[in-house]
Protein backbone atom coordinates (compact mmCIF):
# COMPACT_ATOMS: atom_id res chain seq x y z
CA UNK A 1 0.00 0.00 0.00
CA UNK A 2 1.26 3.58 -0.94
CA UNK A 3 0.29 6.85 0.17
CA UNK A 4 -0.10 9.97 -1.72
CA UNK A 5 0.09 13.08 0.22
CA UNK A 6 -0.26 16.31 -0.42
CA UNK A 7 0.52 19.47 2.26
CA UNK A 8 -0.70 22.54 1.49
CA UNK A 9 1.43 25.55 2.61
CA UNK A 10 0.19 29.41 2.50
CA UNK A 11 3.70 30.13 2.61
CA UNK A 12 6.57 28.99 0.78
CA UNK A 13 9.07 29.14 3.12
CA UNK A 14 7.12 26.49 5.13
CA UNK A 15 6.64 24.21 2.24
CA UNK A 16 10.12 24.36 1.13
CA UNK A 17 11.66 23.66 4.95
CA UNK A 18 9.08 20.64 4.99
CA UNK A 19 10.24 18.92 2.00
CA UNK A 20 13.55 19.74 3.12
CA UNK A 21 12.50 17.87 6.25
CA UNK A 22 11.24 14.98 4.72
CA UNK A 23 14.31 14.20 3.07
CA UNK A 24 15.59 13.90 6.29
CA UNK A 25 12.97 11.31 7.82
CA UNK A 26 13.94 9.20 4.22
CA UNK A 27 17.19 8.99 5.62
CA UNK A 28 16.32 8.78 9.13
CA UNK A 29 14.32 5.59 7.78
CA UNK A 30 10.63 7.26 9.01
CA UNK A 31 9.35 7.78 5.76
CA UNK A 32 10.28 5.50 2.67
CA UNK A 33 9.66 7.63 -0.39
CA UNK A 34 8.55 6.65 -3.83
CA UNK A 35 8.60 9.91 -5.38
CA UNK A 36 8.85 14.10 -3.19
CA UNK A 37 7.92 16.84 -5.12
CA UNK A 38 8.20 20.28 -4.24
CA UNK A 39 5.11 22.38 -6.23
CA UNK A 40 4.62 26.21 -6.02
CA UNK A 41 2.06 27.84 -7.62
CA UNK A 42 2.78 31.33 -8.75
CA UNK A 43 0.25 34.49 -8.34
CA UNK A 44 -1.01 33.68 -12.13
CA UNK A 45 -1.77 30.13 -11.34
CA UNK A 46 1.60 28.50 -13.33
CA UNK A 47 2.78 25.80 -11.64
CA UNK A 48 6.89 24.57 -11.15
CA UNK A 49 8.00 21.97 -9.68
CA UNK A 50 11.15 21.17 -8.23
CA UNK A 51 12.17 17.16 -7.18
CA UNK A 52 15.41 16.30 -5.31
CA UNK A 53 18.26 15.52 -8.05
CA UNK A 54 19.34 12.66 -9.23
CA UNK A 55 22.29 12.50 -7.17
CA UNK A 56 19.75 12.56 -3.81
CA UNK A 57 18.75 9.84 -1.49
CA UNK A 58 15.45 8.71 -3.63
CA UNK A 59 16.66 6.34 -5.69
CA UNK A 60 13.53 5.81 -8.28
CA UNK A 61 13.18 2.83 -10.87
CA UNK A 62 12.03 4.23 -14.39
CA UNK A 63 8.52 2.77 -13.85
CA UNK A 64 8.42 4.36 -10.55
CA UNK A 65 9.75 8.03 -11.75
CA UNK A 66 6.85 7.94 -14.63
CA UNK A 67 3.87 7.13 -12.42
CA UNK A 68 5.23 9.38 -9.60
CA UNK A 69 5.57 12.12 -12.45
CA UNK A 70 2.65 11.29 -14.15
CA UNK A 71 0.24 11.60 -10.84
CA UNK A 72 1.69 14.80 -10.37
CA UNK A 73 0.88 15.98 -14.01
CA UNK A 74 -2.81 14.93 -13.52
CA UNK A 75 -2.57 16.79 -10.27
CA UNK A 76 -1.02 19.86 -11.10
CA UNK A 77 -2.53 19.40 -14.69
CA UNK A 78 1.24 19.87 -15.95
CA UNK A 79 1.70 18.86 -19.55
CA UNK A 80 3.74 15.67 -19.97
CA UNK A 81 5.32 15.75 -23.32
CA UNK A 82 5.04 12.17 -24.97
CA UNK A 83 4.24 9.94 -22.03
CA UNK A 84 0.58 9.56 -22.56
CA UNK A 85 -0.67 9.66 -26.33
CA UNK A 86 -4.20 9.77 -27.39
CA UNK A 87 -6.77 7.82 -26.21
CA UNK A 88 -4.19 6.34 -23.12
CA UNK A 89 -4.70 9.64 -21.55
CA UNK A 90 -8.52 8.99 -20.89
CA UNK A 91 -7.20 5.70 -20.11
CA UNK A 92 -5.38 6.54 -17.56
CA UNK A 93 -7.95 9.10 -15.95
CA UNK A 94 -10.69 6.27 -16.20
CA UNK A 95 -8.13 4.30 -13.82
CA UNK A 96 -7.28 6.73 -11.50
CA UNK A 97 -11.19 7.19 -10.65
CA UNK A 98 -10.51 2.90 -9.80
CA UNK A 99 -8.16 4.36 -7.47
CA UNK A 100 -7.84 6.35 -4.57
CA UNK A 101 -6.98 9.27 -6.73
CA UNK A 102 -10.07 9.79 -7.44
CA UNK A 103 -12.11 13.27 -9.59
CA UNK A 104 -12.67 13.93 -5.45
CA UNK A 105 -8.81 13.78 -5.04
CA UNK A 106 -7.84 15.73 -7.70
CA UNK A 107 -10.29 18.49 -7.02
CA UNK A 108 -9.56 18.92 -3.78
CA UNK A 109 -5.76 19.39 -4.59
CA UNK A 110 -6.37 21.76 -7.24
CA UNK A 111 -8.91 23.99 -4.94
CA UNK A 112 -6.02 23.72 -2.24
CA UNK A 113 -2.76 24.31 -3.86
CA UNK A 114 -4.15 27.34 -5.82
CA UNK A 115 -2.46 30.34 -7.08
CA UNK A 116 0.08 31.33 -4.55
CA UNK A 117 0.48 28.69 -2.65
CA UNK A 118 2.75 26.23 -2.61
CA UNK A 119 2.27 22.51 -1.81
CA UNK A 120 4.71 19.13 -1.02
CA UNK A 121 3.54 15.86 -2.58
CA UNK A 122 5.21 12.73 -1.35
CA UNK A 123 4.38 9.58 -2.33
CA UNK A 124 5.41 7.10 0.34
CA UNK A 125 5.55 3.26 0.41
CA UNK A 126 6.34 3.15 4.16
CA UNK A 127 5.25 5.91 6.78
CA UNK A 128 5.62 6.00 10.79
CA UNK A 129 2.86 8.40 10.60
CA UNK A 130 3.50 9.39 14.15
CA UNK A 131 6.99 10.43 14.21
CA UNK A 132 6.25 12.08 10.05
CA UNK A 133 3.30 14.34 11.63
CA UNK A 134 5.27 15.02 14.56
CA UNK A 135 8.17 16.15 12.33
CA UNK A 136 5.99 18.16 9.90
CA UNK A 137 4.04 19.74 12.22
CA UNK A 138 6.13 22.91 13.31
CA UNK A 139 5.14 23.80 9.54
CA UNK A 140 1.57 23.55 9.54
CA UNK A 141 0.02 23.13 5.95
CA UNK A 142 -3.66 21.73 4.88
CA UNK A 143 -2.69 17.57 4.23
CA UNK A 144 -4.96 16.08 1.88
CA UNK A 145 -4.47 12.12 1.59
CA UNK A 146 -5.04 8.95 -0.35
CA UNK A 147 -3.59 5.09 -0.65
CA UNK A 148 -3.49 3.31 -3.55
CA UNK A 149 -3.12 -0.66 -3.27
CA UNK A 150 -0.07 -2.34 -4.88
CA UNK A 151 -2.77 -3.77 -7.02
CA UNK A 152 -3.73 -0.07 -8.12
CA UNK A 153 -0.18 0.53 -8.24
CA UNK A 154 0.42 -1.97 -10.92
CA UNK A 155 -2.78 -1.10 -12.90
CA UNK A 156 -2.28 2.62 -12.82
CA UNK A 157 2.05 1.72 -14.31
CA UNK A 158 0.09 -1.04 -16.71
CA UNK A 159 -2.37 2.14 -18.41
CA UNK A 160 0.86 4.29 -17.98
CA UNK A 161 2.37 1.85 -20.18
CA UNK A 162 -0.48 1.76 -22.84
CA UNK A 163 -0.39 -2.33 -22.93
Amino acid sequence: MADLIVIAYDEESNAESAYNEIQKLQTDLVVELAGLALVKVDAEGKTHVSTPNSGSIIGLSAATGALFGTLLGLLFFIPFAGLVIGGAFGALFAGLDKTGVDSEFRNQVKSTVSAGKSAVVVYATKLTEDKFAAALAPFGGEVIKTSLSAEEERELAHDLSGN
